[in-house]
Parts: structure tokens; C-alpha cells; sequence
């Protein structure tokens, strides 16, 4: 069967936590999460060991200043592109 398909969603959420310049911690905070596990849960979410709910990541795209569909889109290029979007539709 292959390798198994890798979820683009851990990188995108590392990538725009890190532009934003906030901890793991913090996101979770403010994205609503339970302080005492806000940052492991994030963790987890950026390592792929699980995944956040749609709710969840909505929450966290919010927080994020990105499109939920940021978070799914495979390419780099579509990334950018949903982002430019997003953008000169506000």
C-alpha cells in the first residue's frame, strides 16, 4: 500500500505559530484549552501524534490569523495562495 499520507496540518500550525511568535502554551490559551495541558496538546498537534478537531483548529486558525483551509493545503505555493486570498477578501 505505500507510505502513509502525512496530514500537512502539523507543519502548517508549527509554521504559523512561529511566525506569530508565540509558545505552544500560549496558543492553547488563548485558542481556549486547559492551561495545564494547553501545552502538550499543541505539542502533540504539531508532532502529528494527534489531530485537533475541526473546532479546534477553526479556534486556533483564528488565534493564527489564518484560513482553516491554510491548514490542509498540501502545497506550499496553495498555502500561500489561500493566505493572499483570504486576505483581499477581508
Amino acid at each position: 500500500m505505500g507510505e502513509r499520507a502525512r496530514s500537512p496540518v502539523p507543519r502548517r500550525l508549527r509554521e504559523a505559530r512561529d511566525h506569530l511568535g508565540i509558545s505552544q502554551r500560549e496558543l492553547g490559551v488563548r485558542a481556549g484549552l486547559d492551561p495545564a495541558s494547553a501545552s502538550t496538546r499543541i505539542n502533540q498537534y504539531e508532532r502529528g501524534r494527534h489531530a485537533p478537531d475541526y473546532g479546534t483548529l477553526a479556534a486556533l486558525a483564528r488565534i493564527l490569523g489564518r484560513p482553516v483551509a491554510f491548514f490542509y493545503a498540501e502545497d506550499d505555493g496553495l498555502a500561500a495562495l489561500i493566505c493572499r486570498y483570504e486576505a483581499g477578501a477581508s
